[in-house]
């Protein structure tokens, strides 16, 4: 099992918006690139995630394959990607790593 991780700060003006838009569109757009097969949506809660800076959050998206992981980084990542700079300009960073579990 293969992990895309995206940590995400987003500013707090943005939150609940953007929180509409990641449950409702984005990661269901991901899954729909057939590249992942699920996701998991997390809030960090250690009080340092909520400073002046903003809120973090973490998508994850899980595959059974590097290659079916690849191919979205090559075909689908910078459209997709590009869609939330136009909506939300500015007003987050993302931080992607990529894992693959030991089980």
């Amino acid at each position: 099992m293969y992990i895309y991780n995206v940590t995400i700060k987003i500013t707090p003006a943005i939150e609940l918006e953007w929180i509409d838009w990641m449950k409702n569109e984005h990661m269901d757009e991901v899954i729909a690139t057939g590249a992942f097969d699920r996701y998991s949506f997390y809030k960090l809660i250690d009080p340092i995630s909520e400073d002046d800076d903003g809120i973090t959050y973490i998508a994850q998206y899980f595959t059974d394959s590097k290659e079916r992981y690849e191919l979205y980084i090559n075909q689908h990542a910078p459209l997709l990607r590009e869609k939330g700079y136009a909506r939300f300009g500015n007003q987050f960073i993302a931080f992607r790593t990529v894992m693959k579990s030991m089980d």
